[in-house]
């Protein structure tokens, strides 16, 4: 029943096309036949049309997936794609992370080391204090400050004994009336201290009389004009004073445990001071001229003493012993009286150390 509409459609169809076909003839006898063929022809082509649907469908539910894979498959590339890119950026970190990290180690180390540093020095700190404290204590108790400005007195009695019996021995005094020349420097242009007033110092000096040392007189008229006339004994003396006043000076250094800035070298009357002077060499510099500074370091010795001499260097002599004279002053607090009087600053140098305020002073 379901194969006569095809039929008729088909006839139809054939109805249609028969001006463009060629009419076949059927016989009679042959129709039954050939109307089952052409049934059998039309269910086959309804299945054909109907698995032609199914596979119609079937393709389009492949087409749809195929689509939907394919989408799946472009967001899975986009995400792999931000994968990648987090995966850059995660060993980026993780690189800046170890760099970080070596910093950090270092810098602990180095903190590790500053720690113990402040640790040792954190002890020794401790330890000095303890020190400190200590010797705090001990200044405060008897073998203190008290105990050592009472042994720094003795040592201050004793120093002024020793230079009392050097005083004795060779004592300084003014002789009233006399008319020897006054001490005089070998530079006769200046005044004492720099000041006018100096020649008024000479003048009360010449009325008050002449300064001497064990009676013997320093004249230093021969050191400056030195004559054909120029009396010998007058020289002998002044030779052996100068020769008493360095053994002074030497005797009074040492006593105070005072260098002298120009060195003695003791010979009675026949006595030389040194002047260390240092030649640098102009081509070394640096380092090297220091080292050649020391090994170039020469000492001159000058004449206390006009036998044979000249008078300049032992003029000299004398304005270098004057000096040493002025340090042992300024050791004591007192002010010199100026470089032309070598016996004044000794006996304003004797007077100071054999004052009361001496074993007072520190």
């Amino acid at each position: 029943m379901d194969a006569l509409p095809n039929l008729r459609s088909s006839t139809t169809c054939s109805k249609d096309k028969v001006k463009d076909l060629q009419v076949k003839i059927i016989q009679w006898e042959d129709f039954e036949q050939e109307l089952a063929r052409l049934s059998s022809l039309s269910s086959a082509l309804h299945q054909s049309q109907q698995k032609r649907l199914a596979l119609q469908t079937h393709l389009q539910t492949l087409i749809q997936v195929q689509s939907e894979s394919l989408s799946r498959k472009n967001q899975l590339d986009e995400i792999s794609e931000r994968v990648q890119l987090r995966k850059l950026v995660m060993g980026n970190m993780l690189m800046q992370a170890k760099v970080v990290e070596e910093h950090a180690q270092t810098k602990e180390d180095h903190l590790a080391t500053e720690i113990k540093s402040l640790l040792v020095s954190g002890t020794s700190l401790s330890v000095a204090r303890k020190r400190l404290q200590e010797s705090g204590r001990l200044l405060a108790g008897e073998k203190g400050l008290a105990r050592l400005s009472a042994l720094q007195k003795i040592l201050r009695v004793r120093q002024q004994h020793m230079i009392s019996q050097v005083a004795y021995l060779y004592p300084v005094k003014t002789l009233i009336g006399a008319t020897q020349e006054l001490e005089l420097d070998s530079f006769p242009s200046g005044s004492r201290s720099g000041t006018p007033g100096g020649n008024i110092d000479e003048n009360k000096s010449r009325n008050q009389g002449t300064l001497t040392i064990s009676g013997v007189q320093l004249n230093m008229l021969p050191f400056t004009q030195m004559t054909f006339f120029t009396d010998k004994k007058q020289i002998q003396g002044s030779t052996t004073a100068l020769g008493y006043v360095a053994h002074v000076i030497s005797l009074i250094a040492s006593y105070l445990h005072v260098p002298l800035r120009y060195p003695l070298r003791l010979g009675g009357s026949h006595s030389y001071i040194k002047d260390c002077a240092v030649f640098n060499n102009p081509t070394s510099s640096g380092s090297n001229s220091t080292s050649l500074a020391a090994a170039n370091k020469k000492c001159l010795e000058f004449p206390l003493f006009l036998d044979g001499q000249d008078a300049t260097r032992a003029a000299y002599a004398i304005f270098l012993l004057n000096k040493d004279i002025e340090q042992l002053l300024n050791y004591v607090g007192i002010e010199s009286l100026g470089p032309r009087h070598v016996l004044a600053n000794l006996k304003e140098l004797f007077k100071t150390i054999l004052s009361p305020e001496f074993i007072e002073s520190d």
